[in-house]
């Protein structure tokens, strides 16, 4: 009896759907427990939801490990600024800067609010807000490092009051 724990959903970015098919493959029993993805529990614990009625009725999770226009990415970026909604990115960081500059292009509005949380979850977790205008100049700054996610949209402005006060929970 084996057991591959993983934090969050082994199959939001986890590779578990493909760790999945090699041990049906070789006759192994699978069993998949599914977990919530940092994506959703990660924003929803820093007091960001991903919808709330009048400000967004869509979420979508992109992976942002590729720039905008590499060739092997399969994410439609010009789709996602035309969304209303809100957009998580994980695996982005070090991709904001292309990422923003594609957003804005696509029609996305520079004054969108954007969270960026650094360790979620942990002790040392840090939340950035910057408007996806400022997006590109602060991380290239240096401020932003991974482990991060991102959010963006108007559901970030609902952060201050969403987050009850220490104790109050």
């Amino acid at each position: 009896f084996v057991v591959r724990l993983k934090g969050g959903d082994p199959y939001v970015f986890g590779r578990g759907s493909e760790e999945v098919q090699a041990c049906v493959s070789a006759g192994i029993p699978v069993t998949v427990v599914p977990g919530i993805t940092s994506a959703i529990g990660v924003p929803e614990l820093a007091g960001i939801p991903l919808t709330h009625r009048g400000v967004a009725h869509e979420a979508v999770i992109v992976s942002g490990h590729l720039a905008p226009g590499d060739p092997a990415s399969l994410v439609d970026w010009p789709g996602l600024a035309r969304l209303r909604g809100t957009l998580v990115m994980l695996m982005a960081v070090e991709r904001l800067p292309e990422i923003s500059v594609a957003l804005l292009a696509g029609g996305r509005d520079p004054d969108t609010p954007v969270a960026i949380i650094q360790n979620g979850t942990l002790p040392t977790e840090r939340v950035i807000t910057t408007r996806l205008a400022d997006l590109a100049g602060l991380a290239a700054g240096g401020e932003v490092r991974p482990p991060a996610i991102v959010v963006v949209g108007g559901v970030v402005a609902l952060r201050s009051r969403v987050t009850a006060p220490a104790g109050t929970g």
